[in-house]
């Protein structure tokens, strides 16, 4: 079985690469399961409803977000109609499941592939240098002890390396892959860990390059160099589509290999 996961999708120069490339490289990977980060698809900070409706359009089967959820109101709207009859895309948009309870929406989502494998896609946020959540640790313990899929994919959206790291040897053997977002940067240590968890510490993000993790250079730099707030925008130079690709034993959900991407113009 194999598995596509995007990271981040930063703002319009994010969807378009998206766009381009996420088709192909479903179809020449044979990718059964896709997943895509849209922490700050709109604008960089945030998604909209419709915004997801185009990325579930481009083949995504689940959509993962992360601190900036809550940006874009309307999403909560969208997030409290996935109980609703004929609202089944709604409750594919996840949001931490370590959030405070009762938030609007849901942190893991459990479906089934074209094929038949079960799988679970299981969203958690840190807590090293983020704001408040609940221990993502035991939030993790909770979702899998009622998971019965074997396919378990984990985006976990935290800044630190060492928490992300430290989440990865905690669910070796448990899960099928953790991936970290959050950062913005790709990481070169994509691996499988010893009892079969394929795990990167940051995926990177689907965005532009030419930027400071997806701003508009001059904006970060000006607050760097001067302390003043402004109002930050979403650059669109050099954009690349990042992420991993995963191959698993469906009946094990043991992961065999791990392949990082980066995506151009």
């Amino acid at each position: 079985m194999n598995i596509l996961f995007v990271g981040d999708i930063f703002g319009s120069a994010g969807r378009h690469i998206v766009a381009e490339h996420i088709g192909h490289v479903r179809q020449a990977h044979s990718v059964d399961l896709t997943v895509v980060n849209v922490e700050n698809a709109a604008g960089g900070f945030g998604v909209t409803p419709s915004l997801a409706e185009d990325i579930f359009d481009l083949g995504a089967d689940v959509l993962t977000t992360g601190n900036h959820v809550w940006d874009k109101k309307e999403l909560v709207d969208y997030l409290n109609s996935a109980n609703a009859e004929g609202h089944e895309r709604p409750r594919r948009v996840l949001r931490p499941a370590n959030f405070a309870p009762g938030l609007p929406g849901f942190g893991v989502y459990e479906g089934t592939t074209e094929s038949g494998v079960d799988y679970a896609v299981v969203d958690l946020q840190g807590r090293v240098f983020m704001s408040s959540t609940d221990d993502p640790f035991r939030a993790a313990d909770e979702l899998l002890a009622r998971i019965r899929a074997k396919v378990i994919v984990v985006d976990f959206h935290a800044e630190a390396t060492s928490e992300k790291v430290a989440m990865g040897w905690y669910l070796d053997g448990r899960v099928t892959v953790v991936l970290g977002t959050h950062t913005h940067v790709p990481t070169a240590d994509e691996r499988i860990l010893p009892n079969g968890t394929a795990f990167q510490t940051d995926v990177g993000m689907s965005g532009p390059y030419d930027s400071i993790i997806g701003v508009e250079k001059d904006l970060v730099l000006h607050k760097f160099l001067t302390g003043m707030p402004g109002k930050f925008e979403a650059a669109k130079g050099n954009p690349k589509m990042c992420g991993a690709l995963v191959s698993c034993d469906p009946a094990t959900g043991r992961a065999s290999r791990i392949q990082r991407i980066m995506l151009g113009e």
